[in-house]
C-alpha cells in the first residue's frame, strides 16, 4: 500500500504516540492478530464477554483497530463501540430524569439522533425500535455490541441506584433480544467494582480475555510494518536494539538490567513516534547509527515524560516542577525502584484522584489492584530514569501556556466526567475568556456546560443565566437545534425556581421550534402540570402517545398526572405499562391509583417502595399522605402531608400544596 492512500486514510505517518487507535488508524495497527482473532471469536460465540488487561496494555486500541474492522459484516451487525461517558456540553436541565449511562450508551449507538428522544428510552427499548438485518436465509443477525472503557460506570458524578438500573437494563436487553452479544472493555483493577454488575448477568456464561503486554516479536511487527507503508526499513540490528532498549532498565549507577520479554505498547509507540519525527527525510533504511543520533530512547522517553507532566501540569493549573518533584519522589524508592501508593478517597500520596488519573490516562503511572484496593505506581520500569531526568530538568513555571482554547474546553469535558466541578468551571471560564469572538460555537458550549455546573450545584437561577447565554450565541449561528435544547433547559431552570408561567412560555417555544421531538413535548406537559393546567397537560401527553404509544416517559407522566387528577382507571392502565422500578414518583401514583380503586393491600408495597427511595421527594410524600387519607388514617397523612410541604427533593407543585394543606386541616 502506498504511502499516500495511508496517510490519506490516517492523516499522519505510521506511528500515533501514544493515544489509543482508533478505527481510521486501523491500516496502522500491527502485531496484533492471534489477539484480534480471538477475541473476535470470543465476541460472537458468546452471548457476555470481557475483554481485560492492565492499564495502558491496549484494550482500546485492540478493540477499535484489531478486532472490529476484521468483523465480517455478513455473519453480523455491529454496533458502533459504545461509551458510558456523558456530553458535558449538552444542557442535561433540558432532559427527563434519565440513566445518565444509558443516554451515553445510546447516544454512541445512535450518533445522530438528538439525546432528546433517546433519553426516555432503555437500552432494550432502543434495540426493540430499530431495524436489525437478516442473514441469507432470512434468520436475525447476532448483533454485536461493544462497551469500550467500561470503568467509566464507576468514575465520576454517579450512584450505586443508577449503576443497579443499568446492569438491569442490560440483563433486560439480554435477555429480550436473543441475538445480542454484549463486550465490556475492563481494566483489571476495576473487575472487583464491576462484581455486582456481573452478578446481575450471571444468566449467562461471561467469557473472559486477558491482553497481556506485546511480545518482542509482536513489538518488532508493530514497529516494522506500518514504516513499510511508508517505504521505509529497519536493519535487523537496528530492530532488535530498540526493542532491547526498552526492555532494558536503566540506572546511572549500576549496568542495565533486563526487565523480561513483553514491551509496553504506549512506550514502543511515543519512542517509535519520537524517532520518526527526527529522522532526515532521505532516510531509507534505518540503522543503528540512525538509533544513536536520532532515536536514543532515554531522551525521548525523558521527553515524552516532560511533555505529560506540564500537560497535567497546566490542567490543572499547578506548577510543572512540582508535579515533577512529587512524580518522582513518590513513585520511585532510594534504590531506583518502582513504589506504588493506595488511591485514598479524594487523594493519592497527596494529590487529587482526577489528576493522578489523569497521569494514568497519559501512561506515566498504571493502577492495580491488590489488597482490596487500587494502587498506584509507574507505567513500566523503563521509565524510572526518563522520570527521574524529568524531575531533575523541568523549568520552574507553571505549565505550558496554553494558546488553544480546545485544549481548555477538552479539560473542562474531562473534569465534568471526573465529577470535577471547579475545575470544569475554571477551564470553561478560560476558553470564554480566551476565544472571545473568534469561536462562537465553542463558546457557546462553554456556556453551556456552565449551565451544567450550575445545575448539579442546584443553582438553577445561575444555571439559566448560562443557557440564555448559550441560546443566544446558538441563534447567531443558526443552529435551531441547539436553541430549542437550551429553551428546553432555561424553561427546565425556571420551573426549579417556582416560575411555572414563565417555563411554560419557553417550553412551548421550544415545541414549536422542534415539533417532532416528543421529549420536549412531555416536558412541556409536565411543566404545565405545576402550573396547575392538568387538563391541558393530559392533552400535550395525549397527542405525543398517538405519535409513540409505547414512550416510556410519556406514559409515565399522563399516568401520575391522571392519578393526581383520581382518574384512577386510566391511571394503572398507563403506570401499568412504565417500568415502575425507574422512578418512585411511578410507584407512589400507581399506590395512590390503586387505593382510589379500594385495593389498598397493593397499594401499599408500592408506597412503601417509593418512601424507601425517596423519602424527601414532595409529590411521593403526598400520595402517601393521600393513601394514608383513603385508608381513614388522618393522622399519619397529616404527617406525611406535613413532610410534603417541606419536602424539596423536589418540591410539590402549587396545587400539590393546597392538597396537602387540605390534608393537614382535617387532622385539626
Amino acid at each position: 500500500m502506498a504511502a499516500s492512500t495511508v496517510t490519506g486514510a490516517t492523516g499522519q505517518g505510521p506511528y500515533i504516540g501514544c493515544h489509543p487507535f482508533s478505527t481510521d488508524e486501523s491500516l496502522l495497527f500491527f502485531g496484533r492478530p492471534h489477539e484480534s482473532a480471538e477475541v473476535r471469536a470470543m465476541w460472537l460465540d458468546n452471548r457476555v464477554s470481557l475483554l481485560t488487561g492492565s492499564s495502558g496494555v491496549g484494550r482500546t486500541s485492540l478493540l477499535r483497530s484489531g478486532v472490529v474492522p476484521q468483523l465480517d459484516r455478513s455473519r453480523a451487525e455491529v454496533l458502533p463501540v459504545g461509551r458510558l461517558s456523558r456530553n458535558a456540553v449538552f444542557p442535561v436541565t433540558a432532559l427527563p430524569t434519565h440513566n445518565p449511562h444509558t443516554l451515553a450508551l445510546l447516544t454512541a449507538w445512535a450518533p445522530g439522533e438528538p439525546e432528546t428522544r433517546l433519553a426516555d428510552r432503555t437500552i432494550y427499548d432502543f434495540l426493540r425500535k430499530r431495524s436489525g438485518r437478516a442473514g441469507p436465509y432470512g434468520q436475525p443477525l447476532p448483533i454485536l455490541a461493544a462497551i469500550d472503557q467500561a470503568e467509566e460506570l464507576f468514575i465520576g458524578p454517579t450512584n450505586d441506584r443508577d449503576r443497579e438500573s443499568f446492569a438491569e437494563e442490560l440483563a433486560e436487553a439480554l435477555r429480550e433480544v436473543p441475538q445480542l452479544h454484549l463486550l465490556l472493555v475492563i481494566p483489571d483493577d476495576y473487575l472487583d467494582d464491576f462484581d455486582p454488575v456481573l452478578q446481575i448477568l450471571s444468566s449467562w456464561r461471561q467469557t473472559q480475555y486477558h491482553l497481556r503486554p506485546l511480545s518482542t516479536a509482536s513489538a518488532v511487527a508493530a514497529m516494522q510494518e506500518p514504516a513499510r507503508l511508508f517505504d521505509r526499513s529497519y536493519a535487523a540490528d537496528a530492530a532488535d536494539e530498540l526493542i532491547a532498549s526498552l526492555t532494558t532498565k536503566v540506572n546511572q549507577a549500576v549496568p542495565g538490567i533486563a526487565l523480561g520479554p513483553e514491551v509496553e505498547p504506549a512506550l514502543l509507540e511515543t519512542v517509535c513516534a519520537g524517532l520518526w519525527a527526527a529522522l532526515p527525510a532521505d532516510v531509507k533504511e534505518i540503522t543503528r547509527w540512525d538509533l544513536g543520533t536520532y532515536g536514543n530512547v532515554d531522551r525521548l522517553l525523558a521527553s515524552f515524560c516532560g511533555q505529560a507532566v506540564a500537560e497535567v501540569a497546566d490542567e490543572f493549573e499547578l506548577p510543572t516542577m512540582d508535579i515533577g518533584r512529587w512524580l518522582g519522589g513518590t513513585f520511585i524508592s532510594e534504590q531506583r525502584t518502582r513504589r506504588s501508593f493506595p488511591e485514598g478517597g479524594t487523594a493519592t500520596a497527596g494529590l487529587p484522584n482526577s489528576m493522578v488519573r489523569a497521569l494514568r490516562d497519559r501512561h506515566i503511572l498504571r493502577s492495580v489492584w491488590q489488597s482490596g484496593a487500587r494502587w498506584y505506581e509507574l507505567l513500566d520500569d523503563r521509565l524510572i530514569y526518563p522520570v527521574l531526568q524529568t524531575r531533575e530538568q523541568v523549568p520552574a513555571d507553571t505549565g505550558v501556556v496554553r494558546v488553544d482554547p480546545a485544549d481548555h474546553m477538552k479539560a473542562a469535558k474531562t473534569a465534568m466526567s471526573d465529577g470535577n466541578m471547579v475545575l470544569a468551571e475554571r477551564h470553561a471560564f478560560e476558553v470564554l475568556r480566551s476565544t472571545g469572538e473568534k469561536d462562537l460555537g465553542r463558546c457557546a458550549e462553554a456556556e453551556s456546560l456552565l449551565g451544567n455546573v450550575a445545575h448539579s450545584r442546584g443553582q438553577a437561577h445561575l444555571a439559566e443565566t448560562h443557557y440564555r447565554a448559550a441560546a443566544a450565541l446558538f441563534e447567531t449561528l443558526q443552529d435551531a437545534h441547539a436553541v430549542a435544547e437550551l429553551l428546553a433547559a432555561i424553561g427546565q431552570s425556571l420551573l426549579a425556581q417556582g416560575k411555572n408561567a414563565e417555563a411554560v412560555d419557553y417550553l412551548h417555544s421550544a415545541v414549536n421550534r422542534i415539533p417532532n421531538d416528543l421529549t420536549v413535548q412531555t416536558e412541556l406537559a409536565w411543566a404545565l402540570w405545576r402550573a396547575g393546567q392538568q387538563r391541558a397537560a393530559v392533552a400535550v401527553l395525549t397527542g405525543v402517545l398517538a405519535v409513540d404509544g409505547d414512550a416510556s416517559n410519556a406514559l409515565r407522566a399522563r399516568g401520575e398526572i391522571l392519578a393526581d387528577l383520581g382518574d384512577a382507571e386510566d391511571a394503572i392502565r398507563d403506570l401499568d405499562r412504565v417500568r415502575l422500578h425507574q422512578q418512585p414518583s411511578t410507584r407512589a401514583a400507581r399506590g395512590l391509583a390503586l387505593a382510589m380503586l379500594s385495593r389498598i393491600s397493593a397499594a401499599d408495597p408500592e408506597i412503601s417502595a417509593a418512601l424507601s427511595r425517596a423519602p424527601d421527594s414532595g409529590p411521593v410524600l403526598l400520595y402517601a399522605a393521600r393513601v394514608a387519607a383513603l385508608s381513614r388514617d388522618a393522622a399519619i397523612a397529616a404527617d406525611l402531608a406535613r413532610r410534603a410541604v417541606s419536602a424539596s427533593d423536589p418540591a410539590v407543585a402549587p396545587h400539590q400544596r393546597r392538597q396537602a394543606l387540605e390534608l393537614i386541616d382535617l387532622a385539626l
